[in-house]
């Protein structure tokens, strides 16, 4: 499946899961209850809401309700689709003991039912984009991971692409290639302090 919307879940088992189920799919994560205190995080989804849309694929427990309560809060409706998984009893395979609730979240669904769970809320399926994407080599080649100061040079392109500053590289390879084209990037590029970003000149 290749989805517009982007996929909002709770935290990287869950990303990973949905990655599995949809590999092209962006997916955000909320690190739980982090959304509630980190207030760069929500202003990135409400903005990538407003640009692509938003699947809000929470656990269907109280703490999942919660979490998709609090984004419906700060982000208009009309940007929002909810997919749902089934209650289905059990324990994921790397915890020790079963949820409070004693049911399965969204890192312990098939595949199968994560993609139904996405088609089921309406998701717009979409043709591979046929623009040149940034990618990691990029990145790398402009300083902004696997070298000196490369969490402050990524720290400083989110600050002028209005990201949250403390992305890990390939969260902020995702939100780029979500608002800029290719050539977009490389500009902004030359215009940062990144040493690098002379060779592209």
């Amino acid at each position: 499946m290749n989805i517009r919307q982007i996929v909002v879940v709770e935290g990287k088992y869950d990303r990973i899961a949905v990655k599995n189920a949809c590999p092209d799919a962006v997916v955000i994560e909320t690190r739980g209850f982090g959304l509630f205190r980190d207030r760069q995080l929500g202003d990135f989804i409400k903005k990538t809401a407003e640009e692509r849309g938003i699947v809000i694929l929470t656990d269907s427990d109280r703490a999942g309700l919660a979490i998709r309560r609090r984004i419906q809060s700060f982000v208009d409706k009309k940007y929002i689709r909810n997919a749902y998984i089934p209650m289905i009893p059990g324990k994921e395979k790397r915890k020790e003991k079963p949820s409070a609730e004693g049911t399965l979240g969204v890192e312990g669904m098939p595949k199968e039912v994560i993609c139904d769970a996405l088609r089921r809320c309406g998701v717009t399926e979409t043709a591979p984009s046929a623009g040149t994407a940034i990618t990691k080599t990029d990145l790398y080649a402009d300083g902004l991971c696997g070298g000196i100061n490369s969490s402050e040079k990524r720290r400083k392109l989110a600050a002028e692409t209005g990201l949250p500053t403390n992305l890990s590289a390939n969260r902020l390879l995702e939100a780029l290639n979500l608002f800029l084209t290719y050539e977009e990037y490389q500009e902004l590029v030359k215009g940062l302090d990144t040493g690098a970003a002379i060779a592209r000149a």
